[in-house]
């Protein structure tokens, strides 16, 4: 593979110089990975947020053939790694490494057709919120051309630093985190203090799962504009990661008294969703549906409701908001994963697995892999056997990838090692996340930690405090009744492992099976 290709962003900002032309980074393997700047444009290393973060991000102008390519790097990761087990890893990390980046070298080796003086000019004019919602890859393209122009405008690198940020969010790329980092630094080196680069740096440290660097960075850049989309948005994502959902609340309604639109819409219904208020939570979405203009607003609104339905067990309704979301962006990658997830749920299997093999070659993130690997898996035949294997191989490979790009990826190592990994790397990496940060999402990775691990008396608390909010969570509740069984309590054990199929009896493959079975355990032995 090649050395390099272009790269807009230096390494050090001397306030002075353009756009450089080229930057090499290393994977964790060893290998060179190749890192473009017009890479693809969901739902990622974000936030637990429903579809993603502010607007909706979409592919970056890969055609088919480069997901075809980068599907077939990932079916050599697999089959390399049935042949030599002792490095599996190494080499899938290797392999994933260059299908994550083989795209951005495909955008940015061709012109869009899009392109040109006219798209130049309009370069600064981009806002942060027209990134998350539009073109990314045309739109990185116009920045980076316009900065070569324009290398002083601060404002402009500050809106690369976040389309970097949605191209490493939504294609599961964490190479690009550097890059946004390097151009945030930049706008800031220009114009000290501006609130554009401020609330980029917020989403760049939320997106990096440093929650509280992100609302540090958010506080600032309202502090310059306390009109700021981004930052008012950020701040509620921060606070409802850090699980102070009270808080969450408030700055959500400060929010859409502010800056009232799809990206405060959907974040209100999250915080509402959270506290188990899931009409209020609905009713906000369906208004921020009826605000939305692009197709991208459409595509991104539709899939939160599918993911509220598929959630609370409606998987017919779920399927629809899909339909309506890829009417509107056929390639929306959270439409395509809800998509799947709610044909597995509603007995479709060969759909479901087919469209998840497409979500993974497109973007090869922990939640999609997991579950391909658990239908896979249910299916039961060696050969799917070593492929479920091979998803959860591709999951320690992006955890790897993702740490060398600064993020935190704790609690996604957490629940997937838990489940198909190491367990007791798996009780490291939730303790430590609760060391940061005390959500329900961390209560309940680290009670389904304490569990895998045989310490149920431990778990049991945090159990209680995952669902503790009112939160309809169907995994939560399964959580909670496999280790209250454990720790001697059927009665409370039957209740939440009842209340977990009957809101959500599709909520995991693998799960909603082995829910079945303890509970029918629980009935026969009363």
């Amino acid at each position: 593979m090649p050395a390099h290709t272009t790269d807009s962003t230096p390494d050090e900002p001397d306030g002075t110089g353009g756009p450089e032309e080229a930057d090499t980074h290393a994977d964790p393997s060893g290998a060179a990975g190749v890192v473009g700047e017009g890479g693809a444009g969901e739902a990622g290393a974000g936030t637990q947020g429903r579809a993603g973060e502010a607007g909706a991000g979409t592919e970056g102008g890969a055609g088919e053939g480069d997901a075809a390519r980068r599907a077939a790097v990932l079916r050599r990761a697999a089959a390399g790694g049935r042949r030599r087990r002792a490095l599996h890893l190494a080499g899938c990390a290797a392999l994933l490494a260059v299908a994550l980046t083989g795209g951005a070298v495909a955008l940015t080796g061709a012109p869009d057709g899009r392109g040109g003086d006219a798209a130049v000019s309009a370069a600064a004019a981009l806002s942060p919120g027209d990134l998350a919602r539009g073109d990314l890859g045309a739109a990185v393209g116009s920045l980076q051309r316009h900065l070569r122009a324009q290398p002083k405008d601060f404002g402009s690198w500050a809106t690369l630093g976040v389309a970097y940020v949605e191209q490493a969010r939504t294609a599961g790329d964490p190479s690009r985190y550097p890059q946004a980092e390097r151009a945030l630094r930049r706008s800031l080196a220009l114009r000290p203090g501006n609130d554009q680069a401020l609330a980029g740096r917020a989403a760049l440290a939320a997106a990096r799962h440093d929650f509280t660097g992100a609302l540090a960075d958010a506080d600032r850049a309202l502090k310059q504009n306390p009109y700021n989309e981004r930052a008012l948005c950020t701040r509620v994502d921060a606070l409802v990661e850090l699980g102070r959902y009270d808080d969450a609340a408030e700055a959500a309604r400060t929010a859409d008294d502010r800056r009232p639109g799809v990206p405060v819409f959907t974040r209100y219904a999250y915080v509402h969703e959270l506290r188990g208020d899931v009409r209020t939570a609905r009713r906000v979405l369906h208004r921020a549906l009826d605000a939305a203009r692009s197709p991208a607003d459409v595509a991104y609104v539709a899939t939160a409701l599918g993911q509220l339905a598929w959630s609370q067990g409606d998987h017919r309704r779920a399927l629809a908001h899909y339909a309506c979301a890829l009417a509107a962006d056929d390639a929306y990658l959270p439409a395509l994963e809800g998509r799947a997830r709610a044909q597995a749920a509603s007995g479709d299997r060969a759909a479901a697995v087919k469209g998840l093999e497409q979500v993974v070659a497109r973007s090869p993130l922990p939640g999609p892999l997991v579950a391909l690997g658990e239908l896979y898996e249910e299916r039961g035949d060696e050969g799917d056997r070593a492929k479920a294997r091979d998803q959860y191989a591709l999951v320690d490979a992006w955890t790897a990838l993702a740490r060398a790009g600064g993020v935190n990826a704790d609690l996604d190592s957490a629940m997937a090692a838990a489940d198909h990994g190491d367990k007791r790397e798996a009780l490291r990496a939730a303790r430590a996340e609760w060391d940061r940060r005390h959500s329900v999402h961390t209560a309940d990775a680290l009670a389904w930690a304490l569990h895998v691990n045989g310490r149920d008396a431990e778990a049991l608390p945090l159990t209680r405090r995952a669902t503790a909010t009112g939160y309809r969570n169907a995994a939560f509740l399964y959580h909670r009744g496999v280790v209250e069984r454990a720790a001697g309590d059927p009665r409370a054990a039957r209740t939440h492992l009842k209340a977990a199929l009957e809101l959500n009896a599709g909520f995991s493959p693998l799960g909603a099976r082995e829910a079945r079975t303890a509970l029918d355990d629980l009935e026969g032995n009363r």
